[in-house]
């Protein structure tokens, strides 16, 4: 699999979306991964609960940090990846499928419009040094 896959939308939080109709499935990067380390805790919202684009919903934990988890787009919580929380180890194995963290039913698909895709997420990491 490439490093930043083509088939997801990119923050420049480092979290990724993969939308399928009106969900967003939420996950982090490889480049958050790589700089996190060993995750060891996941802490996410509750099924229900409503996110907002930029904000935070959840947090991750590893070795080196506690790092938050931003929304990419704004709307409620569907689906929790509960097993993450208890295998955080997870997340660094396999961040863009066993690893997502949330699915969201987004209220404004139009906020898709600022995130970026694939090219555009590496360029940003380039420029970011």
């Amino acid at each position: 699999m490439a490093e930043y896959p083509d088939d997801l939308r990119y923050t420049k939080e480092h979290e990724w979306a993969r939308v399928e109709g009106n969900r967003v499935t939420v996950g982090i990067t490889q480049f958050a991964v790589d700089a996190l380390g060993d995750i060891t805790q996941v802490d996410l919202p509750k099924e229900g609960e409503a996110v907002t684009k930029d904000s935070i919903f959840g947090t991750v934990e590893s070795v080196k940090a506690v790092s938050d988890l931003f929304s990419p787009v704004s709307g409620k919580v569907m689906k929790v990846n509960d097993p993450i929380t208890d295998s955080p180890e997870t997340v660094n194995e396999d961040c863009y499928d066993e690893g997502w963290m949330i699915v969201v039913e987004m209220s404004n698909p139009s906020e898709l419009d600022a995130l970026m895709n694939a090219a555009q997420y590496e360029e940003y990491l380039k420029e970011q040094g």
